[in-house]
């Protein structure tokens, strides 16, 4: 092994450990989050992506919904909240990603469907396709379906309204 692939290994594990203890220290927050709201739910974390992923489960769903809101709202506030806990912690700027009843993994199926849609309509036309006003979680979504279609896309406007345009090749 050379010592450049041996630095690159170290620097990989110490990465892979970092990500692992923002996903820790996620996890006990939203327990005591869990606690003080009185609702039931377990916590699996995971690294995806070169970040850490903390998600709440429950048998029960439907109590979880307190947690992600209408259209997810409640649920953005929360891993702001759970960012900063783990920065406090940490020191380290978090990008760590919340996800809770599964809301965030149905609705990154749904924006990668949307952006294979939109690349298709592209391919078919020639013409750009202009997307509906999203978040920016949902704009890289988007992004990579369409990289993953072989086209590209930009962001446009400014926030709240900031939105994907979808271009040809």
């Amino acid at each position: 092994m050379t010592e450049g692939t041996t630095s690159t290994a170290v620097e990989g594990s110490d990465t892979l450990t970092r990500l692992e203890q923002e996903g820790e220290i996620a996890a006990d927050y939203l327990e005591g989050l869990l606690d003080i709201a009185d609702l039931d739910g377990d916590i699996d974390m995971d690294v995806e992506a070169d970040r850490a992923a903390v998600s709440i489960i429950s048998d029960s769903a439907r109590d979880l919904q307190k947690l992600v809101g209408r259209d997810g709202e409640v649920l953005e506030a929360l891993q702001e909240l759970t960012r900063l806990a783990v920065h406090r912690e940490t020191g380290d700027r978090s990008r760590l990603m919340l996800d809770i009843a599964g809301f965030r993994a149905k609705k990154r199926a749904e924006l990668a469907e949307l952006g294979a849609k939109a690349a298709d309509e592209v391919k078919s036309t020639g013409e750009p396709v202009k997307l509906a006003p999203m978040t920016p979680f949902e704009r890289k979504v988007v992004h990579d379906a369409v990289a993953a279609a072989g086209l590209r896309s930009e962001s446009e406007g400014e926030e709240p309204e900031r939105f994907v345009v979808v271009l040809p090749a």
